[in-house]
C-alpha cells in the first residue's frame, strides 16, 4: 500500500515537557488512523507538525512525499485540517465561512461544491446564519465542508466530534466513508469509542510514546485499563429525599416565533444526579440559562434552591455552583489562586478557605501543582478542578454543563466519582453529556426533543419502556423524531 503519511522517530519538547518522544508511524492512501491517548499524551502536537503548524525538535515527518519542514507549501496545498479549538469564525455567516477558506487555498465554493455537496447540502439552508449562532452539529459539518472545498487528498480531524450528541456524531463520521472510497486519507484523534471501532488502525500514544498500533479492538484489548475502565456502581443516591430542589412548571422560552424550550415541566430531588439529555439544538442549554439565573424564561414558572426563577434570578446565582461547557477556570492564574478567588466570590472566610484548599488539593492529588498555572494543566485535570471549584462552598445545586467533553474514558471515570462524592454529601448535580454510558450514571435522565421532554425516568426504566437495550440506542431512536433542523 502507497504510504501518504509518515513519521520517523519524531520528538518535541515543551521545556521540560516530553510531548513526542521518538514517534514512528504511517498511514496508507484511503485509509482511517485513528490517533488516540490520554489528554496530554502529544496527539495534538503531532497533528500540528504534520500540517506544518509546529517544527519538530528531531526526526522526519512527510505527507504526501513532501517534508513538514522544507516543503510546508506543497503540503499546505494537499491537506485539509480541523483543529480541536473551533476553526470557523463566529462573526460570519456560513455562506462567508465556506468563501473565505476557499479563497485561502486558491479555489471557490463553485469549484470545490461537488466535493462538499454531501455535507454542505445540510447546512445550506442556513447559509445567511452566523456561525456562532449553529447548532455544535451543524458547526462541525460547516467546519468539515470548509476543510474539503479545496478538494484535499489527507484530512487532519482532531478531535472533530467534542461536544455533539451521538446522532451527529454518526452522521458526521458517516460523511467520511465516501471520502476514504475517493483515496482520501483521515487521521483522526477521538475519545469516542464507537468512533475509535470506525478507523482501520489506531496509534495508542501515552505520555509522548507511542505505546502500540494495530486494529482497533486489539489495542482497546491491550489498553483496557485506559479506555475501557470497569464501569462505576452506582445505586441512586443514598441522600436523595423526597424534598425537591429543583421544580418547574410549564416553561417556555421563546426567541421570535421560535421556541427554544416549549412547555416542559420536571422536579429534581435533593441529592440526585440528574441527566438533561438532549441533540445539539433541543434546547437543553437555553434551560439550564433559566435554572442558573442567567435568562428569563418567556412564560411558565419555577424555582431552584427555594428561589423564583423569574423574580430572584440574582438570588440563585449564590446558592448553586456551574461549570460551563466552554471550560470556566481562568488559564493565567495557579491551581491555588483559581481556588482562592472563585472561594471569594462565593464569600467564604479566608479561614475556612485556607482549610479546604489543604484538602481539595490532596484529594484531587493536586499538592505538588498548587502553583502551577492552570493553562498547563492536561484538559482532565483542568476538569476535575473547574467542578471541585463550583462545589467548593458546598452548593445546594450544581449545573455541568458537558463537562467531560473531550475528556479520555479513564478520567472521565474519575470525574465521575467526584459528582458521586458530591451527591452522598447531599448536592444535587444537574448534568447534561453527550456520553450515553454517563447517562448510565444517572438516578434519573430527561431527554429533550425539539424543545419538549420526551422521554422522562431511571435509565432502567426508560430502557424497559422503549424496548432499547442500552441508553444509546434510546437516545437515536428519540433524537431522530426530531422535525426542527435547528
Amino acid at each position: 500500500m502507497e504510504s501518504v503519511i509518515e513519521v520517523r522517530e519524531v520528538s518535541k519538547s515543551y521545556g521540560k515537557v516530553k510531548a513526542l518522544d521518538a514517534v514512528t508511524l504511517s498511514a496508507s492512501r484511503g485509509e482511517m488512523l485513528g490517533l488516540i491517548g490520554p489528554d496530554g499524551s502529544g496527539k495534538t502536537s503531532l497533528f500540528r507538525i504534520l500540517t506544518t503548524l509546529l517544527l519538530p525538535d528531531s526526526g522526519r515527518a512527510t505527507v504526501e512525499g513532501f517534508d513538514t519542514v522544507s516543503q510546508m507549501t506543497d503540503i499546505r496545498k494537499r491537506v485539509g485540517y480541523m483543529p480541536g479549538s473551533f476553526s470557523l469564525y463566529q462573526d460570519l455567516t456560513v455562506e462567508e465561512n465556506l468563501s473565505f477558506f476557499a479563497t485561502l487555498f486558491g479555489t471557490t465554493v463553485d469549484e470545490g461544491y461537488d466535493n462538499i455537496k454531501a455535507i454542505y447540502s445540510q447546512i445550506e439552508p442556513f447559509r445567511k446564519r452566523r456561525a456562532g449562532a449553529l447548532s455544535g452539529g451543524m458547526k462541525q459539518k460547516l467546519a468539515l465542508s470548509c476543510a474539503l472545498v479545496h478538494r484535499p487528498t489527507v484530512l487532519f480531524l482532531d478531535e472533530p466530534t467534542t461536544g455533539v450528541d451521538p446522532v451527529s456524531r454518526k452522521e458526521l463520521f458517516d460523511m467520511l466513508e465516501p471520502l476514504r472510497s475517493q483515496g482520501v486519507t483521515i487521521l483522526v484523534s477521538t475519545p469516542y469509542l464507537d468512533e475509535v471501532r470506525r478507523c482501520d488502525r489506531v496509534a495508542f500514544l501515552s505520555e509522548g510514546l507511542l505505546r502500540g498500533t494495530g486494529k482497533p479492538d486489539e489495542i482497546l484489548k491491550e489498553f483496557a485499563s485506559v479506555f475501557c475502565p470497569s464501569p462505576l456502581q452506582h445505586e441512586e443516591s443514598q441522600a436523595a429525599s423526597p424534598d425537591n430542589v429543583i421544580e418547574v412548571s410549564h416553561l417556555v422560552k421563546q426567541f421570535g416565533s421560535f421556541r427554544a424550550v416549549d412547555d416542559i415541566s420536571f422536579s429534581v430531588r435533593k441529592g440526585e444526579i440528574f441527566g438533561f439529555l438532549g441533540a445539539n439544538g433541543a434546547g437543553k442549554t437555553t434551560a439550564m440559562r433559566i435554572l442558573t439565573g442567567l435568562s428569563k424564561p418567556t412564560s411558565g414558572s419555577g424555582t431552584v434552591a427555594g428561589l423564583d426563577i423569574n423574580t430572584q434570578s440574582e438570588q440563585i446565582k449564590s446558592r448553586i455552583g456551574y461549570m460551563s461547557q466552554r471550560f470556566s477556570l481562568y488559564g493565567d492564574l495557579t491551581v491555588r489562586e483559581n481556588i482562592a478567588l472563585f472561594a471569594g466570590i462565593y464569600g467564604m472566610k479566608d479561614k475556612d478557605v485556607k482549610a479546604k484548599t489543604d484538602i481539595l488539593l490532596e484529594t484531587l492529588r493536586f499538592t505538588e501543582h498548587r502553583d502551577t498555572i492552570v493553562s498547563s494543566l492536561p484538559l482532565g485535570w483542568k476538569q476535575k478542578l473547574a467542578f471541585s471549584v463550583s462545589i467548593f462552598h458546598e452548593p445546594e445545586v450544581v449545573f455541568l454543563d458537558e463537562p467531560t467533553g473531550g475528556v479520555d474514558p479513564a478520567t472521565r471515570r474519575q470525574f465521575w466519582q467526584l459528582i458521586y462524592d458530591a451527591a452522598a454529601r447531599g448536592i444535587t448535580v444537574f448534568v447534561t453529556t453527550h456520553y450515553m454510558d454517563e447517562a448510565e450514571y444517572c438516578d434519573r435522565i430527561s431527554i429533550m426533543v425539539d424543545g419538549k421532554i420526551s422521554a422522562l425516568g431511571s435509565p432502567s426504566q426508560l430502557k424497559r419502556q422503549y424496548g432499547m437495550p442500552d441508553m444509546d440506542s434510546l437516545f437515536t431512536y428519540l433524537a431522530r423524531k426530531a422535525t426542527r433542523t435547528e
